[in-house]
């Protein structure tokens, strides 16, 4: 593979300052995967053909208007996947007779959450990897089924409460290691974001559209509504989820894994507990140490084995 160019996002100043998301949207007040997508949309740009797993970022698109500049697709949860394969495939074919300039040719990103990226749309994300397919995934993670509720996923974290964990504990399972299973595959390209990490996001997804194959992204998003917090919070939990070492931002490409944020100082994971709704539970109307200890403790043992 070619070795990466210096990044021409060296600071808040390189990016981007306007969008070209269109505005006007249905979607939540705050949302964390819009703050995502607006900037990964600016970097990856009109070029390009959405392929949207059912989900939250659904909501953008009905019919017969889109903020997008490209063109986008609808598919069921677990088709998303297959149906890049398609559309990659008909892009192909065309340049291939030439009925299409490869000057023309559009990035095939897929747009999904975390119950897709997760869970039911695993299979086939897995199926598109070991046939190299050349696409962008992005997954925005609000760790739940945002688009029906807010029920738990396989993306949930231990001990937040959900819909359907509404337990003096919260939710008694652990969040998928997604980062691994993808790595695992050995695509061209796996990292976690988060939107309000603008200049960490932006070398990420410069980087991925340096490359061809699979390349995997994963976004974190703070949801006000299924995390309940104040929409005005989102970025400040979004740092925090760094500051406290809870969303490690890290990428794997040419079989390594890479920390690009490593935060040197770790805030207490209670710091950004206490913001959410979701954590009430911990706090009141007594303060669970025992379980925030053990989340403290998970934390910890993921950090003490990363190298600097």
């Amino acid at each position: 593979m070619a070795e990466q160019s210096v990044s021409i996002y060296r600071s808040m100043k390189d990016l981007p300052s306007t969008h070209l998301l269109g505005t006007g949207t249905p979607m939540c007040a705050g949302c964390g995967g819009l703050e995502a997508l607006n900037q990964l949309y600016d970097i990856i740009g009109e070029k390009s053909v959405f392929v949207n797993a059912a989900g939250c970022m659904t909501l953008l698109s009905v019919y017969p208007f889109t903020p997008f500049r490209g063109s986008w697709l609808y598919t069921a949860m677990a088709s998303a996947p297959a149906g890049a394969q398609g559309v990659r495939d008909a892009l192909d074919i065309l340049i291939q007779k030439k009925r299409m300039n490869p000057d023309d040719d559009m990035q095939v990103v897929v747009l999904t959450g975390d119950g897709s990226a997760y869970g039911m749309g695993l299979s086939a994300t897995s199926a598109a990897m070991e046939r190299e397919l050349n696409f962008l995934y992005i997954c925005y993670d609000n760790e739940g089924y945002g688009n029906t509720g807010q029920q738990f996923s396989a993306a949930t974290p231990h001990g937040a409460k959900t819909a359907t964990s509404t337990g003096s504990a919260g939710y008694p399972g652990y969040k998928k290691d997604l980062f691994a299973i993808w790595a695992a595959h050995k695509p061209a390209y796996v990292a976690t974001i988060v939107g309000a990490e603008p200049v960490d996001l932006a070398r990420k997804i410069e980087k991925a559209m340096s490359m061809k194959g699979p390349r995997m992204l994963i976004a974190l998003s703070p949801c006000p509504t299924g995390w309940d917090f104040d929409p005005k919070e989102t970025v400040a939990i979004g740092k925090l989820a760094v500051k406290t070492g809870v969303w490690p931002l890290k990428e794997y490409v040419d079989g390594q894994v890479q920390h690009t944020k490593v935060p040197r100082e770790r805030r207490p994971v209670e710091d950004y507990l206490e913001l959410q709704g979701r954590y009430r539970h911990l706090f009141e109307p007594e303060k669970n140490v025992r379980l925030i200890s053990e989340i403290q403790k998970r934390v910890d043992d993921y950090w003490s084995n990363v190298e600097d």
